[in-house]
């Protein structure tokens, strides 16, 4: 039986959303502004952080789906994998490994983010604006896992890989592009 009867037995987050469609525009709209708008951090890491802090909370659904946009934008697989496995020796830019290191703290230990965890972004060359980004990202990803871990959400990725045509999709869909898909709007 799902967590929420009225959903389907294997909910998907299109059946969270279209049973409870109040928040979804604005919510969505956030999604686009952080993700996709203007920012020191490209579209492709900013989808990178968004499957990395889905990953390190079990996510399985947003670690699979981001994985899948970061896929889009040019990150490869196997590079997501490997951060969750071990941050130190996955195959990542160095300058971005600062971020990463500062939003998996973010999620595990909030209190214990000190002056040296921002120093560090700042000293590879990060501005406050891409760290108010990553922290953004990593807020709203901890925020939709538990959206979809708290309703039951259970849609695997990797039993419905993407096709080439479907990441071509990805490159020009916006977010708010699925309340439509779903016909919300």
């Amino acid at each position: 039986m799902p967590l929420f009867p009225s959903l389907p037995e294997h909910p998907h987050l299109s059946d969270v959303f279209k049973a409870f469609p109040d928040q979804v525009r604005p919510l969505l709209a956030y999604h686009d502004a952080l993700l996709r708008e203007e920012s020191p951090l490209s579209v492709a890491e900013r989808e990178l952080i968004a499957a990395f802090v889905s990953g390190l909370n079990a996510c399985s659904f947003c670690f699979g789906g981001h994985k899948i946009y970061a896929q889009a934008f040019g990150i490869e697989e196997t590079v997501i994998d490997a951060l969750i496995a071990d941050l130190e020796t996955a195959p990542v830019d160095e300058k971005l490994k600062p971020i990463l290191r500062y939003v998996a703290k973010l999620k595990n230990l909030p209190p214990k983010l000190t002056e040296a965890d921002a120093r560090a972004v700042y000293e590879a060359g990060w501005s406050e604006r891409a760290l108010f980004d990553a922290v953004q990202v990593a807020a709203l990803f901890n925020f939709m896992n538990r959206i979809i871990e708290g309703t039951g959400v259970s849609f695997d990725f990797a039993a419905n890989p993407p096709s080439d045509e479907d990441l071509e999709a990805i490159r020009t869909r916006r977010y708010a592009d699925v309340a439509k898909m779903i016909g919300l709007d």
